[in-house]
């Protein structure tokens, strides 16, 4: 199953909009993922990512309360093996 997972943004490399990339916390497991779509955020920032891009800000309440969904099903597991 494909989900989008819920991150904090931790760095941001890049000046152009269409090419910055961040690297996002996803609870201790750091990838890297597009800016492209939301070229507001910032370091501090959660974010929605989907197979390597952010799609949209999210609060930190919500993330949270995302992440607490996902380890109750059990889908963080994709996270360690490498998919985001």
């Amino acid at each position: 199953m494909c989900l989008a997972i819920p991150g904090k943004v931790v760095s941001i490399s890049g000046d152009d909009p269409l090419v910055r990339m961040g690297r996002i916390n996803f609870s201790g497991i750091i990838k890297e993922a597009s800016l492209a779509y939301v070229p507001e955020v910032q370091i501090g920032d959660y974010v929605i990512v989907h197979v390597g891009f952010a799609l949209s800000k999210v609060d930190e309440a919500e993330a949270q309360k995302i992440f607490e969904y996902l380890k109750q099903m059990d889908e963080l597991g994709d996270l360690k093996e490498g998919a985001t």
